[in-house]
């Protein structure tokens, strides 16, 4: 992703870029004419020097002549050895145009020298004339010496005339090329700072649109920016937040019509989930009991059997009758050893049930029809499946302000996964009920009488047994009847 930062370097390095470039290409101009001025210049001077050092040669030779010294001699030589190192340096600036005159010009040059040697040998020797001869030779040759010198400077001139004119001609044509350069960065970087700008105020601009949307409330419109920097990633961030706002008013539109539909139905619902769960009476429990009972009546005597009937009658009227209102403990536990009594009947020795049961806690109330599908629970998946059958201990106590009921049976247990779906009531089973009121219908029950949750709690452990134990708040209904169940 580019960054604005980025961009404005990419700005700033193009800038830059074209700065240096023109900067280079002067500057290369520049130093190529001012080497080719000073290679002219250089020429110039070094032929000059020629005919400078030829003249000294000449005064000091004529000084020499006239005071045979060992200064003069030495200013002399001086004056000679600047010649030689003269000369060497005249040679090197031959070319295809001027290596015959150059040549000829280093060989005066040496005649010259030569003639000015043999002079100082000829004083040397004593021989006056001779060295006066030489002298008047050697001032010949420098004369020379200066007349070739300007002849090479016409010749020189006349060389480099085209290049003069060259240099002219390309100073225009750089002026010409400088001011086009000129035009041409200017458009360039007018063109490119629009689009660096553009692709920064774009973006700014439909952000800006959308967010006017948004404060109109138009939640429904997503939100589009064409960049690829900081701007697009808060857009999208942008987009993401407006989709939330948006899901959540339609979320809180929806709920608020269902709170609405929920509210104008909620007796409605209530009494008829009360009255579907009382009339849902399991037939195979009936037969079952039916059965027991006619068998009991075929082993036993009339007495017994008009017992377990008696009980089986209570039980039922109890199921029909007590669903759609609050009842005492006592009743619960009165209906529940009528329950226990038809089991016994059924299972013999099978079913082995103890009951601990707190006197003082049987006046509180209860949801009708509570207890019994618990221990109904127990009996199906504890005691039922078991070839020695199983117990069940069922207490009540008060702890605190609360009322606690524990229902615990040795039977398989129930793994944590199972646990958490039958508290969370996702867990909704009917078989086997003779009610019909399965484990979730009772939390649910639970929940809606006492107004609040986590009401149960469920300990088991594969193969350990389960226990349920109800944490019921104390609700002051029906008094103590001073019964109490008893153990079997």
């Amino acid at each position: 992703m580019n960054t604005i930062q980025k961009k404005i370097w990419v700005l700033a390095s193009v800038v830059l870029a074209i700065m240096i470039a023109i900067w280079l290409t002067l500057t290369f101009y520049n130093q190529k004419m001012q080497t080719q001025y000073n290679d002219i210049l250089q020429r110039y001077l070094q032929m000059n020097e020629v005919t400078s050092s030829s003249q000294d040669i000449v005064a000091n030779l004529n000084r020499y002549l006239l005071i045979p010294t060992a200064g003069n001699e030495a200013e002399l030589e001086e004056s000679r050895e600047r010649l030689l190192s003269v000369q060497s340096t005249v040679y090197e600036l031959r070319n295809v145009e001027n290596e015959f005159i150059l040549t000829n010009y280093s060989h005066l040059i040496d005649s010259f020298i030569e003639t000015v040697d043999r002079s100082v040998m000829f004083q040397e020797q004593g021989e006056a004339e001779s060295a006066l001869a030489e002298f008047a030779e050697a001032s010949n040759i420098s004369l020379y010496i200066s007349e070739m010198t300007l002849s090479i400077f016409d010749t020189e001139l006349k060389t480099y005339e085209r290049f003069y004119r060259g240099i002219i001609s390309q100073s225009e044509e750089l002026e010409k090329l400088g001011v086009w350069l000129l035009l041409l960065i200017t458009l360039v970087l007018v063109l490119f700072t629009y689009l660096f700008s553009r692709s920064i105020t774009k973006p700014v601009q439909q952000l800006t649109k959308a967010a006017n949307e948004l404060a109109i409330g138009r939640f429904d419109r997503p939100i589009k920016v064409d960049s690829n920097d900081e701007i697009s990633f808060l857009a999208k961030t942008f987009d993401h937040m407006r989709s939330n706002i948006n899901a959540l008013i339609l979320e809180i539109q929806k709920k608020a019509q269902l709170e609405r539909e929920l509210q104008e139905s909620k007796m409605l619902l209530q009494e008829s989930q009360l009255r579907n769960l009382q009339n849902q009476i399991n037939p195979h429990f009936l037969f079952n009991t039916l059965n027991t009972l006619s068998k009991k009546a075929y082993l036993d005597g009339a007495e017994e059997t008009s017992d377990l009937l008696v009980s089986v009658a209570g039980l039922l009227r109890y199921n029909l009758k007590r669903m759609d209102k609050a009842v005492s403990l006592y009743e619960e536990v009165y209906v529940l050893q009528q329950y226990i009594d038809i089991q016994k009947a059924r299972y013999s020795d099978r079913l082995k049930f103890h009951a601990d049961v707190q006197e003082s806690a049987l006046g509180f109330q209860i949801p009708g029809l509570t207890l019994q599908p618990l221990i109904e629970n127990a009996v199906i998946h504890a005691i039922e499946p078991e070839e020695d059958g199983g117990e069940i201990w069922f207490r009540i106590q008060e702890v605190g302000d609360e009322v606690w009921v524990e229902i615990e049976d040795n039977g398989p247990g129930i793994d944590e996964e199972k646990q958490r779906q039958l508290l969370e009531q996702a867990v909704i089973s009917k078989e086997g009920h003779s009610t019909g009121i399965g484990f979730a219908n009772v939390l649910k029950r639970l929940n809606l009488f006492y107004g609040r949750e986590s009401l149960v709690e469920i300990d088991s452990e594969i193969g350990k047994g389960t226990k349920i134990t109800l944490k019921l708040p104390k609700v002051k209904g029906v008094q103590n009847h001073g019964q109490t169940a008893h153990s079997g």
